[in-house]
């Protein structure tokens, strides 16, 4: 599907986003694991989400979708069912990472499937650990799914430093930690996103700067019936859309404000945005808020490598907020972009290079000379079928002087299946 998009010199209205994926899909995972029936409302309809549905279904869980609601009756640990098919986790890196450490944990002998882009994506990051824990997989290439994962001894609970600050990893050996009979504990030097955490209520203390979170047999699995935020990923296009079109007032309505997904927030307002914060609350066991945002003069900022783990899916739409910010902006230490859905540097670049803005591509990021005054008359990009690449670019179509079209733009569907409809309600 080729998307065409029009120039705007303004956006109003007020939208929900869609809600969160993350959240979604381990509230579906994590309420396979409760004994008993969760109700999860708000539950996101992409893509990813409804393979872990799918997966969990497969798995044992009775589950019964109406609207936007999904009722999962969960089977407990000693429940889970090995499916007689593979299990097919879709396009989801999600579903494959945290149900691998499930798989796992339970014993069960199954094997793992994918579409061919979550088949090209390395499993040696979960595949390592869990087979210390006493997991046997076989993968292809020794790396990639197909997984067939099996246990014939008993589960070692072990302690893990995080390689890299991945809340997939972490969660996936949390997850297999849960059926350990002494707990496994993982350590978080750099700060992931927190959900799982968060929603299965594990133990987590600090100790000389590090964060160590534990799971065990021990630890009871609460239930997931709450309402899922809108996915602050996704409200992050309308944020950078508000700052950079001028005459433009966006509100956000039940967003997700989690302190460990939302740092291109205070990236946007130390680059100068007029955003603001009204109706913070709780749901269940996220902060939640509406966030207003209006047209802002934005400046240059550096992004350091420390706070990547916290934006990694914001960068995209970023870099097009660096490009009409006063003065040369750089993102660094993000060679983690390189292997997402496709190699996002790769495709941050190219979306850059076909609107005419001023850029290096670095090996693990790049640097934007942006022009608050810059527009070029119209570009086709290509979204490289990924979802963040796609919606980006047509945020950055709406700065220039007639109608740019975007390539594979279905893709956005992927987290955002509305996506497309609220752009054109924006448009005054």
């Amino acid at each position: 599907m080729i998307q065409k998009v029009k120039p705007s010199d303004s956006l109003q209205g007020t939208l929900s986003p869609p809600p969160d994926k993350s959240i979604s899909q381990r509230a579906a995972i994590f309420s396979l694991l409760h004994e008993g029936t969760s109700v999860i409302k708000n539950f996101s309809s992409a893509q990813d989400p409804q393979s872990s549905l799918e997966c969990v279904e497969a798995l044992g869980a009775e589950v019964i979708r109406d609207k936007d609601s999904v009722s999962i009756k969960g089977i407990g640990r000693s429940g889970i069912k090995a499916p007689e098919d593979d299990l097919d986790c879709g396009n989801s890196g999600t579903a494959m990472r945290l149900l691998a450490g499930v798989i796992a944990g339970s014993g069960k002998q199954v094997r793992m499937c994918g579409d061919a882009s979550l088949t090209s994506r390395t499993m040696t990051r979960i595949i390592e650990p869990l087979e210390k824990m006493g997991a046997y997989i076989l993968a292809r290439n020794s790396a990639y799914a197909p997984l067939m994962i099996t246990r014939e001894e008993k589960l070692k609970p072990m302690d893990f430093e995080l390689p890299i600050p991945s809340a997939q990893l972490k969660s996936c050996i949390l997850l297999a930690g849960l059926f350990g009979e002494t707990a496994t504990r993982v350590i978080e030097t750099i700060p992931s996103r927190d959900h799982t955490e968060r929603l299965l209520q594990l133990k987590v203390k600090e100790e000389k700067g590090k964060k160590i979170i534990s799971a065990s047999l021990n630890d009871e699995i609460p239930n997931q019936s709450y309402t899922v935020p809108g996915d602050f990923s996704a409200a992050a296009f309308w944020l950078v859309a508000g700052c950079i079109i001028p005459n433009s007032e966006i509100t956000l309505e039940a967003t997700g404000l989690n302190p460990t997904r939302n740092a291109l927030l205070g990236i946007l307002q130390e680059m100068g945005a007029n955003i603001t914060i009204e109706n913070e609350r709780m749901e269940g066991a996220e902060p939640v808020g509406d966030i207003v945002v209006r047209s802002s003069d934005l400046r240059a900022i550096n992004i350091p490598k420390s706070i990547i783990p916290n934006c990694i899916d914001e960068l995209p739409i970023l870099a097009v907020a660096m490009s009409f910010a006063e003065g040369i902006s750089v993102i660094s230490g993000a060679e983690e972009l390189r292997h997402k859905e496709t190699d996002r540097i790769m495709a941050i670049s190219e979306m850059l290079k076909a609107a005419g803005v001023s850029f290096e591509e670095k090996e693990d990021g790049v640097e934007i000379h942006g022009n608050p005054e810059f527009s070029f008359d119209s570009a086709t990009f290509k979204s490289f079928h990924d979802h963040r690449i796609a919606m980006a670019s047509a945020i950055l179509s709406l700065k220039g002087k007639s109608e740019s079209e975007i390539l594979d733009a279905e893709c956005a569907a992927v987290s955002y299946p509305g996506f497309w409809e609220d752009l054109l309600a924006l448009y005054p």
